[in-house]
């Protein structure tokens, strides 16, 4: 089944869009977010030690859900995931084109999405690390080493989770998990730094045509977005909240709604 309607249109199929969502709420999106979710999704909540923990799960899922139900022109409840070897997540039913992934940090979660094309996403709320030079001095490549190196201590913290969100980003749009050595490849991650190509730093199997794009999902967090190919345009929607989101399930009008577009330089 290949799934019209609503889903991506020809306008969007050169852009990747970019969410960012509050996830700290309760009551009715909760509710709302848990209705929609497969049995072994909830039952995947319920294995969480601690209520925020169930919860951030419960409206991420749910709003991820929401979100793809509104892309393909489906009901969210439908939508079936198929899992990688190292578990990326794909949307097994219905069929389509439409790559996805997200991720989540503290109160906020990322989604991005694009059509036909691979991609990963990574947001880290910024925080002291304990032990965070020998974590640098030991998985980075040396080039992120010494460029981390030469940041002022107090900017450290950002530096570090720049390279790192980045770093992810990448690893979780090839789908490897962390099989592939961190300091098999490295990043830019300086300030303001514009999208730049994954470099190789040894023999690697291909590393592929992939850029990254900084993201700044809000005061405190970083993030990053890993895109297969040269450039597309990147949308970064205006921050919502999880209820904003579930209301876009029946809203009628433009979706996505809003839009900050930003050009990938390479």
């Amino acid at each position: 089944m290949h799934t019209t309607g609503k889903g991506v249109s020809a306008a969007d199929q050169r852009e990747v869009h970019v969410w960012f969502v509050e996830l700290a709420e309760g009551g009715s999106a909760l509710e709302a977010c848990s209705s929609i979710l497969s049995g072994d999704e909830r039952e995947r909540a319920s294995r969480f030690r601690f209520e925020r923990l169930q919860t951030g799960f419960t409206l991420s899922r749910g709003i991820l859900r929401t979100l793809l139900a509104r892309y393909l022109g489906t009901e969210a409840g439908r939508i079936r995931f198929a899992y990688g070897p190292r578990g990326k997540p794909a949307v097994a039913f219905p069929q389509n084109a439409l790559g996805f992934n997200m991720a989540h940090s503290g109160r906020l979660a990322a989604y991005a999405f694009a059509e036909g094309c691979e991609l990963g996403v990574d947001i880290e709320e910024v925080r002291p690390v304990m032990e965070q030079e020998d974590i640098v001095k030991r998985f980075f490549a040396p080039e992120e080493c010494a460029e981390w190196l030469g940041c002022e201590a107090a900017e450290r913290d950002q530096a570090f989770f720049r390279c790192w969100t980045r770093k992810e980003a990448y690893i979780k749009a090839l789908g490897d998990g962390l099989s592939l050595p961190l300091d098999s490849f490295r990043v830019s991650f300086g300030p303001g730094v514009a999208a730049s190509r994954v470099r190789a730093t040894r023999d690697v199997p291909a590393v592929g045509d992939w850029y990254l794009h900084p993201l700044t999902p809000a005061e405190g967090y970083t993030g990053a977005l890993a895109v297969l190919g040269r450039a597309r345009r990147v949308r970064i929607l205006p921050c919502s909240t999880a209820a904003a989101v579930l209301g876009l399930a029946s809203a009628p009008g433009p979706f996505p709604p809003g839009r900050r577009t930003v050009p990938v330089k390479v």
